[in-house]
Order: C-alpha cells, then sequence, then structure tokens
C-alpha cells in the first residue's frame, strides 16, 4: 500500500492541528449563531470551517503554497454559494444576510487553520464573535432611531385605495403628478382589493423624499374623482 510508504507521522499531527482548531474556533463561532437560533448554527458553522481547513491542508501538502492559495479562492467562491442558501427575501425585506457573512467568516477561520495559520485563525474568531455581539446594542440603537425621510434613501410605495371603474384613469393621473413633483414612477401595479375597490400601488425609484412635499402630492391626489383613500410609506432598501 502506498499509503505505508508515504505516510508521515509529523504531517499527520500537523493536518490534526489544524482540523482540531478549526473545529474549536468554528465551534465558538456556531455555538453563538446557535444560541440565538439561526439557520446556520453549531453543526453549520463546523463544518463550514473543518471542510475550508481539509481542503487548505490538502493543496499544501501536494502543492506547497501556491496551491493552497488556489484552492482558497475555490473556498471563498464556494461559501458564496452556500451561502446564498440561507438568505431568503421576505416581501421587500431580506434575511439570512449576517447569516451568511458569518458562514464566510467560519470559512476564513478554516482557510487560516488549514494554512497552519491558528493564532490568526484564533484572532479572526474573536473579530467574528465580537461583529455578531457586541455591535448588536449599536445595531439595535441605530434601528430605533427614527427614520428621517430627506437624508435616506429608501423605497416609497405611495397606495390610492380607488373606484374599480375609476382605475385606469387614475394610474396615468398618480404617473403624472408624481413626476411633476420630482418623485419618477419605478413601477405600478393594480390590486384589485373586492368588486367595487382596487389599490393602486406607485413605487417611485429609490430617492430621497420630503414628507411635507409628499403629503401635498398625495393631497391633490386625493381629490381626483375616484378615489377612496391614498397614504404612503418608506422602507429601507437595505
Amino acid at each position: 500500500m502506498r499509503f505505508l510508504t508515504t505516510f508521515q507521522l509529523f504531517d499527520f499531527f500537523d493536518t490534526l492541528a489544524s482540523l482540531a482548531s478549526a473545529f474549536f474556533f468554528g465551534a465558538l463561532i456556531g455555538a453563538e449563531r446557535q444560541y440565538r437560533l439561526r439557520t446556520a448554527g453549531l453543526r453549520t458553522n463546523v463544518l463550514v470551517a473543518v471542510g475550508a481547513a481539509a481542503f487548505v491542508d490538502l493543496a499544501m501538502h501536494l502543492a506547497g503554497a501556491d496551491g493552497s492559495v488556489r484552492v482558497i479562492a475555490y473556498v471563498v467562491s464556494g461559501i458564496g454559494f452556500l451561502g446564498a442558501g440561507v438568505i431568503m427575501k421576505d416581501g421587500m425585506n431580506v434575511r439570512g444576510l449576517n447569516t451568511a457573512a458569518t458562514l464566510w467568516g467560519s470559512a476564513a477561520v478554516g482557510c487560516c487553520a488549514g494554512a497552519d495559520m491558528i493564532a490568526q485563525a484564533g484572532a479572526l474568531t474573536v473579530f467574528v464573535l465580537a461583529g455578531n455581539t457586541l455591535l448588536r446594542p449599536l445595531v439595535n440603537a441605530i434601528n430605533r432611531s427614527p427614520l428621517n425621510e430627506r437624508t435616506s434613501e429608501g423605497i416609497c410605495e405611495v397606495v390610492v385605495t380607488a373606484d374599480a371603474g375609476a382605475a385606469a384613469a387614475l394610474r396615468d393621473v398618480i404617473v403624472e403628478k408624481l413626476e411633476a413633483a420630482s418623485y419618477p414612477v419605478g413601477d405600478v401595479e393594480l390590486v384589485t382589493r373586492s368588486e367595487d375597490t382596487v389599490e393602486i400601488l406607485a413605487t417611485l425609484v429609490s430617492t430621497s423624499v420630503d414628507a411635507e412635499d409628499l403629503d401635498r402630492v398625495t393631497a391633490e391626489i386625493a381629490r381626483q374623482p375616484g378615489v377612496r383613500h391614498v397614504t404612503w410609506d418608506v422602507s429601507t432598501g437595505d
């Protein structure tokens, strides 16, 4: 067997140290994700870190540093596909971006461990954990702050409830009045609510809005024949 002639005890211990460190650091990252009940938890982060370490370590033994660099490039792109699987779109909201980024960090930790840079893998683990824990209060504080429509660029929707018979004509009027006020319309959708009621959803091109100015425009739209109710709302697009 070729294994008996090629097996090197010290090389095996080197690989074992790389895999063990990747397992340990991946478990630290994954435990925090598991505690917060995220999609990619303890086992996923450990497997990503250990898998990345195994591929890089294998390349190091077969082709040296040049080979490991090529493998790391493939690991980075491969984790991108894995991360895409945990990203979900719910209406206008996107969930899972932080989980996908954490998987990317676990892969980086594994690559460091596989390249025998165990101290660097430990330091990177600390930074990943800090990003997911120490920054959380700051994120919550920013999210609780009121949205300033003048300085924030977001997705603005104008919703008009109108008589079904007047919907076609109102659609053109809504677009005309919004664009005249320098609020370009990206999309207009008609949603039937009942036999005689229709909702017209005008989505503006991502831009900053002046609340008072947009209130004035919607008030003009509300005075049109057939209009029952008009409202608008802004949400961030990130």
